[in-house]
């Protein structure tokens, strides 16, 4: 397989399907270009190649053409970062796009229009990808965060390039420290798996028994866990019909002598509101209105210590409601628990969206081993799944 290191993009138009979905404000300021950022790599091998660059990216989830969701409003931070002027097509198919690809020169970069604002895009439609592939040489893609979507610029587009088609640096990446998680990992392996609920996590927790040594559960899905053994928790989040699924979980667990370990003390409000009157009860003992919205104390201390001992820690979830400042503290010393281990030689991914938005917003990403890029994808891959936009390219 051709790859990005050893390919030289001379002459070259490469089509790099990028993911440019950053978080905009109401004012559409980009808030974190870290997703941007990691497809810089990429997009400088080729032009230090003298090849020419097409981005494609899709951001937000548009109902046909919203201006909100215009590429157009990064277009002027992407060319700070590339130092450069980045030219802009305003539409990906149409037959201007196609003459400005057509006239694209060595050195220079054109951002397309947001896929999204067309249907065909989430369809996978075979026509949308061949004219997308239309003057191009080489397809590239480094889009983690989308790989496990068979979209028309993930994973049809491929097709058109047979021998020309690869990842670029962040997907290598991504693959090679997620392998390196799953299938070498130093021991003793902690997973911590946070999050509102079991159901969206189910799956990758059963594949992680087979290999973790220990795993923590934090956020909403605690409840559930804790309801299913006859706990009480008043108001707080809950899947009834995932009852039996957490105790399954708990019995596997034992099975195969995985430790199992949940808060065991609840940091809860009596509304779901950052200005809420607060209290901690056992984790097992939350009075009948209230909600628990974060890990108290006691978990805090035992998560860590367990954490601090690990060789290997996958985190994915938030442990409480981390985006009200008063209920973010679980997460936020969790955080600097993985930093910490991390710094006595531990390895440490993190990955969905949440705990690298906590990860980002208290600093600590240069104190990880490897931040993923991927929500959705880094789950499947977890999960043991064939991820669509990887296939595409190894076929």
């Amino acid at each position: 397989m051709k790859t990005i290191e050893n390919y030289n993009f001379e002459s070259k138009k490469a089509l790099i399907r990028v993911d440019f979905n950053v978080p905009l404000n109401d004012k559409l300021e980009i808030t974190d270009d870290t997703r941007i950022k990691a497809a810089l790599p990429t997009i400088n091998k080729i032009l230090n190649d003298n090849g020419s660059v097409v981005l494609m990216s899709h951001l937000g989830r548009p109902k046909g053409t919203e201006q909100k969701f215009s590429l157009k409003n990064i277009l002027p931070h992407i060319s700070q970062l590339l130092d450069r002027e980045v030219k802009f097509a305003d539409d990906c198919i149409s037959d201007n796009a196609q003459t400005m690809k057509k006239d694209l020169k060595p050195g220079e970069v054109l951002l397309l229009e947001n896929l999204r604002f067309y249907s065909e895009e989430k369809k996978g439609d075979e026509e949308f990808a061949k004219k997308l592939s239309q003057n191009i040489d080489v397809y590239v893609n480094d889009a983690f965060g989308t790989a496990h979507r068979a979209h028309a610029s993930t994973t049809i587009v491929a097709k058109f390039f047979p021998e020309n088609k690869m990842f670029g640096f962040l997907i290598n990446n991504e693959l090679k420290n997620m392998d390196k998680v799953l299938h070498e990992p130093g021991h003793p392996f902690t997973a911590i798996i946070g999050g509102a609920k079991v159901s969206s996590k189910i799956s990758i927790i059963i594949n992680l028994l087979d290999k973790v040594d220990n795993l923590i559960i934090g956020g909403g899905m605690t409840y559930t866990f804790i309801k299913a053994q006859g706990g009480k928790i008043g108001n707080s989040l809950v899947e009834d019909d995932k009852l039996n699924t957490a105790l399954e979980v708990i019995k596997k667990a034992k099975e195969k002598n995985v430790k199992l370990i949940l808060p065991v003390d609840s940091l809860n409000a009596d509304k779901f509101a950052n200005d809420a009157n607060t209290k901690i009860t056992k984790i097992d003992e939350v009075d009948d209105s209230w909600l628990g919205l974060d890990i108290a104390e006691v978990s805090i201390k035992l998560f860590s210590n367990i954490i601090e001992k690990s060789k290997t820690i996958l985190w994915n979830g938030p442990m409480g409601v981390f985006e009200m400042e008063n209920f973010a503290n679980g997460t936020v010393q969790i955080a600097k628990a993985i930093a910490r281990a991390t710094d006595n030689g531990a390895f440490s991914l993190v990955g969905g969206g949440d705990s690298v938005a906590a990860i980002n917003k208290f600093k600590l990403a240069n104190k990880i081993s490897y931040v993923s890029t991927g929500g959705g994808a880094m789950l499947e891959y977890m999960e043991g799944k064939t991820l669509p936009g990887i296939k595409a390219i190894k076929e």
